[in-house]
């Protein structure tokens, strides 16, 4: 049961989490350059996802359901920041967020993480990992329930305890050694950050 007390949902299988992403358009097959500066093959457009209120909060039901009693959701600027708002709807808890200052995330506006919280920590793809770590450090001084996310494609060991709905396996590679390059394929960046550590 989550913080708001509501019955928890029947969970949300693999199959079915697929699925709402393939029919939001989500899944992209190609030639694309992530926010972390890596190729692939696949992308997960999750702003397709986030556009529609009613799959963002089938998806945020389920992952509020894993954790009980949430104080508070934080997620990072920009693209994570609906999906955190509707996870911590759904798990009755505050929203908060943090962004970029000086070239690291922070939070700012007034937002804070009591002491001992028990704090939630929300991203949309967790790829690096990177702008997790960063949230996750950030909410330290509370009591930190985990990194919940809609997709994980990481591949190397995270710095924190990572729950998604959906794990999605891609091939990724450093540019100077893609095969898709150096086939003259196109490369699509279709992210709002393409230089940048990330997700």
């Amino acid at each position: 049961m989550s913080g708001g007390g509501a019955e928890a949902p029947e969970a949300l299988g693999a199959d079915e989490a697929r699925a709402l992403l393939s029919q939001a358009g989500a899944m992209l097959d190609g030639h694309f350059l992530l926010s972390s500066g890596l190729h692939s093959d696949t992308y997960v457009q999750k702003a397709r996802v986030l556009e529609d209120p009613r799959t963002t909060m089938v998806l945020a039901r389920e992952m509020a359901s894993w954790y009980r009693e949430v104080g508070v959701v934080v997620a990072p600027a920009v693209g994570a920041v609906p999906l955190g708002f509707a996870v911590a709807l759904a798990a009755g808890a505050r929203s908060i967020f943090a962004e970029r200052d000086d070239g690291r995330l922070r939070l700012r506006r007034g937002f804070r993480i009591e002491e001992g919280e028990r704090t939630l920590v929300v991203e949309d793809v967790v790829t690096t990992g990177a702008s997790a770590a960063e949230v996750w450090e950030l909410a330290a001084v509370g009591e930190r329930l985990g990194v919940a996310s809609i997709i994980d494609r990481s591949t190397d060991a995270l710095a924190f305890p990572l729950r998604s709905v959906l794990r999605v396996d891609a091939a990724v590679w450093q540019s100077e050694s893609c095969p898709l390059c150096l086939r003259g394929i196109p490369l699509d960046a279709p992210g709002s950050r393409h230089l940048r550590a990330s997700s």
